[in-house]
């Protein structure tokens, strides 16, 4: 069984508050890997947060407030509609939620929920292909917390954006060093 996680392709990361470079290029790409029929599963990951947040700036945080839930910004990218296998399109199955806790930052999906309390680390799979938004950040995280708990696990770069070029490239190295696999 092979699973793909795509990680945050939320319409905030796209073309709103942290619109990272490349993300539409990103999605695009995601769709059409996603098109291809490679996988058994594919499962979402949404940041999803409330106003009160203690990421954001305005409460202390680092970030632009961003994916607050229900506001458009939170949404998945439309392009998901382009997707063929309606089993594959997000929906309440396999949409994963993170951040739900204003006073932490969670990065990782690894350990988002669905509606039904379940976590992306349940999941049973001979192989977690990653990737979204951003690579340095929450795709790098994600990536990492898979390898820490000795799951299979490769990073599908042409369905990532990133928010700065230079970290990403560092990004890409450092994780090659680690012995990650690119798809």
């Amino acid at each position: 069984m092979k699973t793909l996680v795509v990680v945050d392709c939320q319409n905030d990361f796209i073309s709103g508050s942290l619109a990272c470079l490349k993300s539409k290029e990103a999605v695009e790409n995601i769709v059409s890997e996603i098109n291809k029929n490679l996988y058994d599963r594919v499962v979402y990951s949404m940041d999803y947060h409330s106003p009160n947040n203690k990421s954001f700036e305005i409460n202390g945080g680092i970030w632009p407030v961003h994916c607050v839930a229900e506001e458009e910004g939170s949404f998945l990218s439309q392009e998901f509609e382009k997707i063929e296998e309606i089993k594959f399109k997000p929906q309440a199955e396999n949409i994963y939620k993170k951040g739900l806790n204003d006073d932490i930052e969670e990065y990782s999906a690894y350990y988002a929920k669905d509606s039904r309390g379940n976590s992306i680390s349940e999941i049973e799979s001979e192989e977690f292909v990653i990737c979204g938004l951003a690579s340095e950040y929450c795709v790098r995280e994600t990536i990492l917390e898979f390898q820490k708990n000795n799951k299979n696990v490769s990073f599908y770069l042409k369905g990532t954006g990133y928010v700065n070029e230079r970290d990403h490239e560092e990004n890409v190295i450092d994780l090659k060093n680690r012995g990650i696999k690119f798809k």
